[in-house]
């Protein structure tokens, strides 16, 4: 045997992760990842891929035939891996939408949603707000919305309102979720004249740059302002609501964090330090500090 033969069969396996998404370019993941991997002493590879709609299954398929241990899951597929998978985590089959994906002793594929956890930690660490008789407007009626109505309604706010621009869309989802909470849909032009608590920003419009038109009577001298999404400059959502004097706005890079470190903990059983990794990637960051 050769001596680059014995090497090859002596070094250590490393397990491979992945995030896959469309568009994907942006995501920051990978960095998150091997940042805790380094955090926790684990060794892992993490990607990001591209996937065209329609390929979605063949690739998840082919990632895990090959060896994959895990993959994250982001706009526009995480319904398609709610559909994919054997199982469902009690959150990701309420939401009916999955952004975790791992496969058990037996080959099954599990679909975990760490999306609606991410976000609780986040608000309550960036924000300090606790959400107990708040009332809280969600913009937009997709995946990630799908994730955050159950774990929000668990913390009890006074009101919840999802509105979309299409109305049967966010209307579908409180039906679904109407046994844990109050919880209400309407239209974009429909959304109540009053200021709320809460406005949670959780449409892919900030992707393109654009930005939906909400009344500015949302906003009073109290309300946060919190777009999913997350970017290194201000969002239009963002703008929007800084322009309108919004006590609190902040980007979902901190939802990332969290969420990432619970699909981290999902895989590897390690718990990864959030609040060092907001500070190594934002070291300049104006939000408070994370505990």
């Amino acid at each position: 045997m050769s001596s680059s033969e014995n090497k090859s069969n002596t070094e250590p396996h490393i397990d491979q992760y992945a995030v896959i998404g469309n568009p994907i370019e942006h995501s920051k993941s990978p960095d998150i990842h091997l940042l805790f991997a380094d955090q926790t002493g684990e060794q892992l590879n993490y990607k990001k891929m591209l996937v065209e709609e329609g390929a979605f299954s063949q690739t998840v398929t082919t990632f895990f035939a090959n060896g994959g241990k895990g993959l994250n899951i982001t706009v526009p597929f995480k319904n398609d891996a709610c559909a994919f998978v054997d199982e469902l985590t009690e959150y990701a089959k309420n939401a009916s939408a999955v952004n975790t994906i791992y496969q058990d002793d037996n080959g099954k594929f599990i679909g975990a949603n760490t999306d609606g956890i991410g976000l609780l930690r986040d608000l309550k660490k960036s924000l300090r707000l606790q959400i107990i008789n708040k009332k809280i407007l969600i913009i937009g009626a997709g995946g990630a919305t799908q994730g955050i109505v159950e774990p929000l309604l668990h913390e009890q706010p006074s009101e919840l309102v999802i509105a979309n621009r299409t109305a049967s869309k966010a209307k579908a989802i409180a039906e679904h979720f109407n046994n844990f909470g109050n919880v209400k849909a309407c239209a974009l032009h429909e959304i109540p004249k009053q200021p709320f608590d809460l406005v949670l920003h959780a449409t892919s419009a900030g992707l393109q740059g654009n930005n939906v038109e909400l009344p500015t009577e949302i906003i009073g001298p109290n309300t946060c302002c919190y777009d999913l999404l997350y970017s290194d400059q201000d969002t239009p959502f963002m703008q929007w609501a800084k322009n309108n004097h919004a006590r609190n706005v902040v980007d979902g890079f901190g939802m990332l964090l969290e969420q990432a470190a619970e699909a981290f903990y999902i895989w590897r059983g390690q718990r990864p330090d959030t609040g060092m990794a907001h500070h190594y990637f934002r070291p300049d960051s104006k939000s408070k500090p994370h505990l």
